[in-house]
């Protein structure tokens, strides 16, 4: 038996144009950061420009999965295409990571070879990168927290502007002493920074990208409420994945009393889940008889019968 409740992702139209909006003015801004870079021989102020780059691209891969993802079902793709905003996840990830790279290598070889910089011109494009990207960030603040995909946008845009930020810094004290160091540092500090925030949307969206449990799920938990429901003698083929990165699913199967009402319980756990685990989309195999199995349930998850730990 099933008991099904898929929900849209909320305010499509909303993130439509935030999308659309924060593509926009950012691609605009990497044009008026590679120019005035290369006028102001800053690599600080070009390695943000490659950054932004790599935030456009993010933003365009994080709106296609978004897009992708709100396809409906089909006779060929059952669970329509949600998996494509945990690969655009992963892929924003991937493209962090990569800007990272880039900009630790032509630190290091500015550390090198010391330049100088045109301080005054890196210091208010930097700025308004730092309005832009706090601006573009800002955008997607309400939907990080129920969306990797929408989380991977924001982060993409928050480490942005904190780049900016840094290469503000880097402008300020090299006009104040004149450190021809202090760009290149700067620069290694943000990826440094950049890093450590891309770290965990990438272990995510990898995770849930291999049917892992989503983080805000615990297994043991749920197994623990469904064997304690009342007329449950035991549980068996627990599972729980993400359809994308706004849906969860979990199939199980439940041993019950013969004379249990079964419509009655579907109704019950379909609602107690979503509400107390976030789990949207339930399936439930109904089974008369004793015990529990322990196929499929996985080695840290305890095999659960009779509303006791086996």
């Amino acid at each position: 038996m099933t008991a099904a409740h898929p929900s849209p992702v909320p305010r499509a139209d909303e993130l439509g144009r935030a999308f659309a909006l924060g593509i926009g003015l950012n691609a605009a801004f990497v044009g008026l950061e590679i120019f005035f870079g290369l006028q102001a021989d800053s690599l600080a102020l070009l390695a943000d420009a490659g950054h932004n780059l790599s935030d456009v691209l993010g933003l365009v891969v994080a709106w296609g999965g978004f897009l992708v993802a709100r396809r409906l079902p089909s006779e060929s793709n059952t669970y329509g295409w949600q998996r494509g905003s945990i690969l655009a996840a992963l892929a924003n990830a991937v493209l962090l990571l990569m800007a990272v790279g880039g900009l630790a290598w032509g630190a290091i070889d500015r550390l090198v070879t010391p330049a100088p910089i045109a301080g005054a011109t890196v210091i208010w494009v930097a700025g308004a990168g730092v309005v832009i990207n706090t601006l573009t960030a800002l955008l997607f603040l309400r939907g990080r927290s129920e969306d990797l995909n929408i989380r991977g946008a924001f982060l993409h845009m928050a480490a942005d502007a904190l780049v900016s930020l840094g290469v503000m810094l880097a402008g300020v004290l090299y006009l104040w002493q004149g450190w021809l160091w202090i760009d290149p540092v700067i620069s290694l500090v943000i990826g440094a920074v950049i890093l450590g925030g891309t770290w965990s949307l990438l272990r995510q969206s990898l995770h849930l990208s291999l049917d892992g449990v989503p983080e805000t799920v615990r297994l043991a938990e749920v197994a623990k409420y469904l064997a304690g429901l009342p007329g449950v003698t035991g549980i068996h083929d627990l599972h729980v994945w993400s359809l994308g990165t706004s849906e969860t699913a979990m199939t199980v199967h439940l041993n019950i009393a013969p004379d249990l009402a079964g419509e009655e319980l579907l109704r019950t756990i379909s609602e107690e889940l979503r509400r107390r685990f976030g789990v949207g989309h339930v399936t439930v195999q109904l089974e008369t008889g004793m015990g529990a199995c322990p196929s499929g349930l996985g080695e840290h998850v305890p095999v659960i019968a009779n509303g006791e730990s086996a």
